[in-house]
C-alpha cells in the first residue's frame, strides 16, 4: 500500500486539493447518476440554502465542482458532495471521496463548530477583513490610523426633535467625541432602564457615518464594544444590496460575511438578540414614487429582493430581537422613521475644531506641510467651517497637498462645498498632458451624463455595457473617478463600477446640466426643470445634487467650467433655476396677519404636524442660495419669498452662516420668522491655565472686579444680527416666536436695532425673556437711529419688567404701533403706561391690549388717554363696547 501523502498545510494548497478531489469524484459519475445528484442537491439545502436550480440544471461535472466550491467553500463542499452522493445512492463514490479526503487533507475539520468556538473565529475574520479601509484615491490605510474622532450627539426617540429654543442645549444632549465610551452609549439604557434595539446615526453627506459604522464593527471584533451583548455583527451596505441582481436571503447575506459556509447558522439565528446588523445608507431604501412597496420579509431563509430583506430588518418583522445600527442622511427623517421600529437617534456632527487639526496631521504625515495647510485653512473662516465634514476635509487636504508640492498659491482654495469640489476636479485635470486635454474634456462630459442617468434612476452601480455605450470603458476618467467592484451574479461574477464617492456622482450630475447642449436634450425629463420640479420624495433624494447645481451657477464658477471643460455655458440654466426659486415662494402660507393672537401651546400639547419632507424646506433652499455666493442672484431669488419662516430648526454654526448670508442679501420688504427654533450647543473648549495665571487669578483682586472687566459674551446669533445691519439688507420684519432668548441674544439684537437700515417691524412672542433681556432690548428700541415702527410683544410672565418697555415709549423716535396682547398689566403698570402715552415724546398712534385683563380703574385711565389724544387708537374689547355693570375685573374673550 502506498504511503499516505503528507497533509496539505497552507490554505491555498488545501483549497486546490479540495477542488481536485471534488472534480474527480463528480467525473466518476454516469449521466444518470449526475442527474440524480443534481436533483438531490437541489432538494436538500444546507442550513436552508441551496444553489439556485438555474445554475444546476444543465451543469456538467466541471461546472458542478465550480458551483459547489464557490457556493459552499472548497472543504465544506466536499462534505456536502459526500452526503448528497449517499442520498443519490452512489455510495461507492461517496466512500472513495471520504478515503481520498482523509489521505490528502487529514481528518475533517468542517464539522460545525459550537457558537462559542465560531465566535472567536468570526471575530478574527472581521479584524482581518476590516483592518484597512480604502481612501477615495484607492490607497488602503489602517482604519485605526485614518479614523479621526467625530462629534456624536444622542437625541430623543424621534427623528425630528422639538427644539428647546434659542438658548443652547445643556446636559445630555451635548455632543461627545466618538470614542469607545460614546459608541457603547449608543445602545445604553434610557431613563426607564430600557435598551434600544434600533439606533440611527444620521447626518449630511460625507460627514463620516460609514467610517464610524465600520469603526464600530472593527472595535466590536477587537473586543472593545458590546462585549457582553453581541456575539456576531454584520455590515450590510444598503445601496449594493438594493442593486444586487437576483434574490437573496438574510441567511445567505450572513454566510457571505463568514470565513466559510460551515457557520453554525441555525444556532446563531436562534439567539437573534445577540446579533447586530449594521445597515449603511438606509435612506436608499426609501421607496420611489409609484406602487406601494412589497411586504417585508419575515423568514431569514426566504429568497427575496434586497429591499424586502432590508425592510424586514428595519420594521422588525425579521429577527425582531436583533440589534440594528442604521446610518442615513438626514434629508427625510420623517419617512425613515416610518420604516423603523422605535429608533433611538444620534446625530453625527463631524469634526470638532480640535479634530480637524488632528485630521490634517494624519493626512499629510509631514509636520511642516500639515501645519502650513492647517494654518491657511484656519485663517479662511468659511472654509474652516466647511471642514467639519470629513469628506470635504479630505478634498481640501488633497488639493492643498498638490498646491504645496507644485508651489502654487493656496489662496485659490475656495469657500463653498461646490467650489471645493470643482477645485478638486481642476487639480486632477491639471496632471493630464495638454495634448490630451480635448479628449479628456469629451470624456468628462460623458461621465457627467452617466452620473445624471444614475442619479435620476436611483442607481449608483453601472455595468460594463453602460460604460461601453458612452465609450468610457478603459478611459482616463474611468481610472480617475470610478472604482471597480465585483459582485456575485446568478451565473457568474458581475463587474460593476461606481463613483469614488456618492457625492461625486451627485456633483457630476449637477455639472451635466451646465455642460449639456440644448440640442442634445432628448426629452423634457433631461431638462433642469425635471430635476427641480420633481415630487417631494424625489427632491429629498436629489438634495445634494440640487445644492451643487446652485453652486455651479456662480458667474466665476461658470467661467471655471468653460475653462476646464471647454465650450460655452448657457445662461438659460441660471434663468430657469431663478424662475423655479421664485415659483416655490408663491402660494406658500403666510403667518397670521398683524393683530391676530399668537397663543402659546399648552404644556404637553403636540406641535401641529408639517407636511412630510417639508419641515425645513426653506432652510434647504437657503443652503442652495448660499452655495451660489452671488448676492445679486440671492436678492432676485428671494423676491419670490416675501416671508421666510423657519420652524423647529436646531441651528448649527453652518446653518446660521447660511441664514446670515441670505438675510444680508435679501430684498426690501423681506420678513423672517423663527418659530420654536434652537441652537446646537457650541463645542466646549477646555483650556488649562498655567500655574502663573492661576496664581495671578487667585491673588489679583476680587471676582466681581474681574467680572466687570470681562467683555460681554457674543451670542450664537450675532452673525445674523450683524447681517441685519448691512446697508444692502432689506429685512423689514423680524419675528421670534417661542424661542428662549438668553440675555446674550437680547444684547446682540439690541445692538442691531440701533443700526438695521430696513427693519420696521419686530415681534417677540412667548420667548421667556428675562427682566435684564427686556431692559436691554428696550434700550435698543429707544436709540435715536432705531427705525422700528411696529412692535408686538406677548410675554405674560413678566409684569414688572414691562416698565422698561413702557419707559422706552417716551424716547422711541419711530415707534407708532405697539401690541401688548396677552401680557399682564397690573393697575400701577397701566397708570405708568398712561403717563408715558401722554408724554410729548411719545409718537405712538396705535396700542393693542387684546386679551389683557384690566380693572375698571385701568379702563377709566385708558379712556381718559383716548379722549386726550384722539389720534391714538387703543384696542381692547371693553373700550370698544358699551359700558357694563362693574364686576371687578373684566376679562378679554
Amino acid at each position: 500500500m502506498d504511503q499516505p501523502e503528507a497533509f496539505c498545510s497552507s490554505t491555498e494548497s488545501r483549497a486546490a486539493a479540495a477542488r481536485d478531489l471534488l472534480q474527480a469524484a463528480l467525473e466518476d459519475l454516469s449521466q444518470e447518476q449526475l442527474k440524480r445528484f443534481r436533483l438531490k442537491l437541489r432538494d436538500a439545502p444546507l442550513d436552508g440554502r441551496s444553489i439556485p436550480w438555474g445554475r444546476l440544471e444543465r451543469a456538467d461535472a466541471v461546472d458542478l465542482a465550480m458551483q459547489l466550491t464557490q457556493f459552499y467553500g472548497p472543504e465544506p463542499a466536499l462534505d456536502v458532495t459526500r452526503k448528497t452522493l449517499k442520498r443519490a445512492d452512489v455510495r461507492d463514490v461517496a466512500a472513495r471521496l471520504k478515503e481520498q479526503r482523509l489521505q490528502r487533507l487529514g481528518p475533517s475539520s468542517s464539522a460545525l463548530l459550537s457558537v462559542s468556538e465560531y465566535k472567536k473565529k468570526y471575530r478574527e475574520h472581521v479584524l482581518q477583513q476590516h483592518a484597512k479601509v480604502k481612501e477615495r484615491n484607492s490607497r488602503s490605510v489602517k482604519i485605526n490610523k485614518r479614523f479621526t474622532k467625530l462629534l456624536i450627539a444622542r437625541e430623543s426617540a424621534t427623528l425630528v426633535d422639538e427644539a428647546p429654543g434659542l438658548a443652547e442645549e445643556q446636559g445630555p444632549e451635548r455632543a461627545r467625541r466618538s470614542d469607545t465610551h460614546t459608541f457603547n452609549r449608543l445602545f445604553g439604557r434610557d431613563g426607564e432602564g430600557q435598551r434600544p434595539l434600533t439606533v440611527v446615526l444620521q447626518g449630511p453627506a460625507g460627514i463620516g457615518k460609514t467610517m464610524a459604522a465600520k469603526k464600530i464593527l472593527y472595535d466590536w471584533a477587537a473586543g472593545k464594544l458590546y462585549h457582553d451583548q453581541v456575539d456576531f455583527a454584520f455590515f450590510l451596505p444598503c445601496r449594493e444590496l438594493l442593486e444586487r441582481p437576483g434574490t437573496c436571503s438574510l441567511a445567505g447575506l450572513i454566510l457571505d460575511q463568514c470565513p466559510h459556509r460551515s457557520a453554525p447558522l441555525q444556532q446563531m439565528l436562534a439567539r437573534s438578540e445577540r446579533l447586530l446588523f449594521i445597515l449603511d445608507g438606509a435612506d436608499e431604501l426609501l421607496p420611489p414614487p409609484g406602487p406601494s412597496e412589497a411586504r417585508p420579509c419575515t423568514d431569514p431563509f426566504e429568497e427575496a429582493d434586497g429591499a424586502r430583506v432590508l425592510g424586514g430588518l428595519m420594521s422588525k418583522t425579521l429577527l425582531p430581537n436583533a440589534r440594528l445600527l442604521v446610518t442615513a442622511r438626514a434629508t427625510a427623517p420623517g419617512r425613515l422613521q416610518g420604516l423603523l421600529c422605535s429608533p433611538q437617534c444620534a446625530e453625527v456632527r463631524g469634526f470638532s475644531d480640535k479634530d480637524k487639526k488632528k485630521y490634517f496631521h494624519k493626512f499629510f504625515r509631514d509636520e511642516w506641510m500639515a501645519e502650513r495647510a492647517y494654518r491657511f485653512v484656519k485663517e479662511n473662516e468659511t472654509l474652516f467651517a466647511l471642514c467639519f465634514v470629513p469628506f470635504v476635509c479630505w478634498i481640501v487636504c488633497t488639493v492643498l497637498r498638490q498646491q504645496i508640492e507644485l508651489g502654487q498659491d493656496l489662496s485659490r482654495t475656495s469657500k463653498t462645498t461646490t467650489s471645493v469640489y470643482l477645485l478638486f476636479i481642476a487639480s486632477v485635470l491639471s496632471s493630464v498632458p495638454a495634448a490630451d486635454g480635448p479628449q479628456m474634456q469629451g470624456e468628462l462630459r460623458k461621465l457627467c451624463r452617466l452620473a445624471r442617468e444614475g442619479i435620476l434612476r436611483h442607481r449608483a452601480q453601472f455595468a460594463e455595457k453602460d460604460l461601453e455605450r458612452l465609450e468610457l470603458r478603459g478611459s482616463k476618467v474611468q481610472t480617475l473617478f470610478l472604482s471597480k467592484k465585483e459582485l456575485p451574479g446568478v451565473l457568474e461574477t458581475e463587474v460593476t463600477y461606481q463613483f469614488m464617492d456618492q457625492s461625486f456622482q451627485e456633483f457630476f450630475a449637477a455639472l451635466s446640466y451646465l455642460l449639456e447642449d440644448e440640442r442634445d436634450l432628448t426629452a423634457p425629463a433631461d431638462s433642469v426643470g425635471a430635476l427641480l420640479r420633481g415630487d417631494t420624495e424625489r427632491r429629498c433624494h436629489l438634495t445634494l445634487t440640487t445644492r451643487f447645481l446652485f453652486g455651479l451657477l456662480n458667474t466665476e464658477r461658470m467661467r471655471d467650467i468653460e475653462r476646464h471643460f471647454g465650450g460655452v455655458v448657457s445662461e438659460r440654466v441660471k434663468q430657469d433655476v431663478l424662475r423655479w426659486v421664485q415659483e416655490q415662494g408663491q402660494g406658500r402660507p403666510r403667518a397670521a396677519p398683524e393683530g391676530a393672537e399668537e397663543t402659546e401651546a399648552p404644556e404637553g400639547a403636540e406641535e401641529p404636524e408639517e407636511e412630510e419632507g417639508e419641515l425645513n424646506y426653506p432652510l434647504e433652499l437657503l443652503y442652495c442660495l448660499y452655495e451660489t455666493q452671488e448676492g445679486a442672484f440671492v436678492h432676485q431669488a428671494l423676491r419670490g419669498w416675501p416671508e421666510l419662516e423657519l420652524e423647529r430648526v436646531r441651528f448649527s454654526r453652518m446653518d446660521l452662516a447660511v441664514l446670515s448670508y441670505c438675510i444680508r442679501c435679501c430684498p426690501a420688504g423681506q420678513a423672517l420668522r423663527l418659530v420654536s427654533c434652537g441652537l446646537v450647543p457650541a463645542q466646549e473648549k477646555k483650556k488649562r491655565k498655567s500655574l502663573i495665571k492661576r496664581l495671578h487669578g487667585s491673588l489679583g483682586g476680587s471676582s466681581s472686579s474681574q467680572a466687570t472687566m470681562r467683555k460681554p459674551q457674543a451670542s450664537p446669533l450675532r452673525s445674523l444680527f450683524e447681517a441685519m445691519t448691512d446697508q444692502h439688507c432689506g429685512l423689514n420684519s423680524l419675528t421670534l416666536c417661542r424661542c428662549k432668548l438668553p440675555d446674550s441674544v437680547c444684547q446682540d439684537l439690541s445692538e442691531a436695532l440701533k443700526e438695521a437700515p430696513a427693519l420696521r417691524e419686530l415681534g417677540l412672542l412667548h420667548n421667556w425673556l428675562t427682566e435684564a433681556g427686556l431692559r436691554v432690548l428696550s434700550e435698543g428700541l429707544a436709540w435715536p437711529q432705531c427705525r422700528v415702527q411696529k412692535l408686538r410683544v406677548q410675554q405674560p410672565c413678566l409684569q414688572e419688567a414691562l416698565q422698561y418697555l413702557i419707559s422706552m415709549l417716551r424716547q422711541s423716535p419711530a415707534l407708532t404701533t405697539l401690541d401688548l396682547s396677552d401680557c399682564q398689566l397690573s393697575g400701577p403698570m397701566v397708570t405708568y403706561l398712561c403717563a408715558a402715552l401722554q408724554h410729548p415724546g411719545c409718537r405712538l398712534q396705535s396700542l393693542s391690549l387684546t386679551s389683557v385683563e384690566l380693572s375698571e380703574q385701568s379702563l377709566k385711565e385708558l379712556q381718559t388717554v383716548k379722549t386726550a389724544k384722539p389720534g391714538l387708537v387703543i384696542t381692547h374689547p371693553a373700550l370698544d363696547s358699551p359700558p357694563e355693570p362693574p364686576t371687578g375685573l373684566i376679562s378679554a374673550l
